[in-house]
Parts: C-alpha cells; sequence; structure tokens
C-alpha cells in the first residue's frame, strides 16, 4: 500500500537524479572543457585501450563535452536517451582507463556505478518534468 502511494512520485524522483547527476557532471566536466588540447589529449589517450589512437584531442573533447554539456542535457530533461548513451560511453572509456592502469574494480567503481545509472536512464527515460516529456505530451 504504502509503496503503490509512492508510485506517485517516480518523476519527482527522476527529476531529483537528473538535476543530481546533471550538476555534479557539469561540475566535474567544466574545468576539463576550459584547459584545452593539451589536457584533452591526455583524455583522449584512453581511447588507447579500445584501439583508437587518432585524434587524442578530439576524444579529450568530447568527454570533457560529455560530462559538461550531458549534465545540462540531464538538468533540462533534453534528449536525455541519447545524452546518456554517450555519457555511458565516457564512463566505459573511464572504467577501462583505469582498470588499464592497474587501478582495479576499486578505481574503476565510480565509472561503472555511473554507468549503470546512465544506462538506467536510458531504459526508463526523463520523465514527465523534462523538455523530452513535455514534447512528448504535446505530440500526443
Amino acid at each position: 500500500m504504502i509503496l503503490q502511494s509512492l508510485d506517485r512520485y517516480r518523476d519527482h524522483g527522476l527529476l531529483v537524479l537528473r538535476i543530481g547527476i546533471g550538476v555534479m557532471f557539469m561540475t566535474h566536466g567544466f574545468p576539463k572543457l576550459m584547459a584545452g588540447p593539451q589536457l584533452w589529449a591526455g583524455l583522449g589517450s584512453a581511447m588507447g585501450n579500445f584501439g583508437v589512437t587518432f585524434a587524442p584531442e578530439f576524444w579529450g573533447f568530447m568527454a570533457a563535452f560529455s560530462e559538461f554539456g550531458g549534465g545540462l542535457a540531464l538538468i533540462a530533461g533534453f534528449l536525455v536517451r541519447p545524452t546518456v548513451l554517450m555519457m555511458a560511453f565516457t564512463m566505459l572509456v573511464a572504467a577501462t582507463m583505469h582498470i588499464s592502469k592497474g587501478d582495479g574494480i576499486k578505481g574503476a567503481s565510480h565509472a561503472i556505478e555511473l554507468g549503470i545509472v546512465f544506462v538506467s536512464l536510458f531504459l526508463i527515460g526523463a520523465g514527465r518534468f523534462s523538455l523530452d516529456g513535455i514534447l512528448a505530451s504535446k505530440r500526443r
């Protein structure tokens, strides 16, 4: 009975999750985005774990953009499904980088956990309190 009554707060929970994770990712991604090509090259070199060794600055910029821009999109609830796929891929690369450096599962756990959150958001969607939700309701 109590759990059923909490179901009506599903969209509120998604809003809190999106805003919380979005703010944290913007905070984490902004310094990387502003750091410039030297840092981007270092970040992008993690793609070498997948055999991708060309254009490390591009891949590093995309990782920084994924964190900052993805956080902004999460907060707004705009294009959430494609956004969280991009962010999940970024977390896959980060987890692989940590494991390849010898950090083990403990060092990679943060990226893995957030990857799980992003895959979950892909499956669940942004919820009613989002631009995606508003646009979907206008199409109906």
